[in-house]
């Protein structure tokens, strides 16, 4: 598919435990086309987030190869993908991740500090990505302020703070109840359809999983069903 952003090619990843290796992941194949929202869903334990972290290079395949925005990330050394990371790259997390003693302002700039900005060009990156995620009145509160929703929105908006070309999303909406969750999903289906962003979600919620334009099943390490929604 030539205009995918990632492909992953023949990807195994194994880890050697007590009893022997075991394989994660099993010959996979995956396209993600530029645009496209995709939600990976399967059991515990079947693969989803491993292959996740290998898409976002915060592992390894034992073998194969992984492209993403034009780099053949499986490649780079441990320096080159942190700033590959730092540059193409959004993280969204199950628990938030956020900084207890930061605030929501602190918290979203943490990655421009890896970047060449200054002060003031950091704050209007953040002044802007807590507009799109609906707080910009939150932008002095510490996460202990917020409520979950918010606490995840804050997430949201340090992941798109660096405008990344790819979102990667773990059980976003995993510890949120119900409201907060349709506020996320509904925030993460306005980031892929206004403003352009290749979001691949982990989830095991089908109702989570039916905002994305396509639904892939994982189980025991290999791709067994593709879903068009």
């Amino acid at each position: 598919m030539a205009d995918a952003l990632v492909h992953v090619d023949d990807v195994t990843k194994k880890y050697t435990t007590r009893g022997g290796s075991v394989a994660v992941l099993d010959h996979i194949d995956l396209e993600v086309p530029k645009g496209d929202f995709m939600a990976l869903m399967g059991p515990s334990g079947s693969g989803k987030t491993t292959l996740l972290n290998l898409i976002g290079g915060l592992d390894r395949p034992t073998s194969g190869r992984v492209t993403a925005i034009g780099q053949e990330i499986s490649r780079l050394s441990s320096r080159e993908l942190a700033a590959w990371r730092s540059q193409h790259v959004g993280f969204i997390f199950q628990f938030y991740n956020l900084m207890p003693v930061l605030s929501a302002a602190q918290n979203v700039e943490l990655p421009l500090l890896l970047t060449r900005m200054n002060k003031a060009e950091r704050r209007r990156q953040v002044e802007v990505a807590l507009g799109v995620v609906g707080l910009s009145d939150r932008l002095k509160h510490k996460p202990s302020e917020l409520s979950g929703g918010q606490q995840q929105r804050v997430a949201i908006a340090r992941a798109l703070v660096i405008d990344p070309e790819l979102i990667l999303a773990d059980e976003p909406t995993g510890d949120l109840d119900a409201v907060s969750a349709r506020d996320v999903l509904e925030l993460m289906t306005r980031l892929n359809e206004e403003f352009g962003k290749t979001i691949l979600m982990v989830t095991h919620d089908p109702h989570s999983a039916e905002v994305a334009k396509r639904i892939i099943h994982l189980d025991k390490g290999v791709l067994s069903q593709e879903v068009r929604v």
